[in-house]
């Protein structure tokens, strides 16, 4: 599986755990038998690791939001940020702009290209303030 196809599993995971109570874990196999959706261990990783920092990952979304509440969010935006914030924050090996890039490629799938817009804006303002700059990156 393509890491873009795993991201975009994650996402629809993420998203769908937004309507549901049931442990990430139960939702994974849910959608492994009723819909044959295919995970490999990085999209399990990333939504295993999206709940289980769920209130860090939150409140990074949170800090960061220009003239919005969490809670005001689409829920397809609030889904991709998650998945982003997740990556960035836990996923060291991944270059920052890779996951960027990823997070708007599914945003304009799943959303508009004003909700991407507005993720790439929350992304930038976390990734200045936060996230350390790797060597490839620093090179370049």
């Amino acid at each position: 599986m393509k890491r873009r196809d795993a991201r975009e599993a994650a996402m629809l995971l993420i998203f769908e755990k937004s309507f549901r109570e049931e442990s990430m874990q139960e939702i994974i196999e849910d959608a492994v038998d009723s819909r044959a959706l295919e995970l490999d261990d990085y999209s399990k990783s990333l939504v295993l690791k999206s709940e289980d920092n769920a209130e860090d990952i939150d409140y990074y979304i949170e800090k960061y939001l220009d003239k919005w509440k969490l809670n005001r969010l689409p829920r397809v935006t609030l889904s991709v940020l998650r998945l982003a914030i997740c990556e960035l924050r836990y996923f060291e090996d991944i270059p920052v702009k890779v996951t960027i890039n990823e997070a708007l490629e599914i945003a304009k799938k799943y959303a508009t290209e004003d909700d991407a817009s507005y993720i790439n804006g929350v992304l930038g303002s976390y990734v200045r303030e936060n996230a350390p700059v790797k060597k490839e990156e620093a090179t370049e």
